[in-house]
């Protein structure tokens, strides 16, 4: 999947919209690493965006559990 930025779209931003947490902006960094030196994006550069491990709750029957 990709993300095409906007004009002032920041990393944390965008993995916490795209991936579902900040904590997954090391892992976005490193797979779009030509761009590491932006802090604020213009308009239109297309991010590779990383897979995330999901979590799923073991505690419920495998019918029962969010996918």
């Amino acid at each position: 999947m990709t993300y095409t930025t906007k004009s002032g779209d920041m990393w944390d931003a965008i993995a916490y919209k795209q991936l579902g947490n900040v904590n997954y902006v090391n892992l976005l960094m490193n797979m779009n690493t030509a761009y590491r030196n932006y802090y604020r994006f213009p308009s239109g550069i297309v991010l590779t965006l990383p897979d995330v491990p999901r979590n799923v709750s073991t505690s419920l029957p495998p019918w029962k559990q969010k996918r």
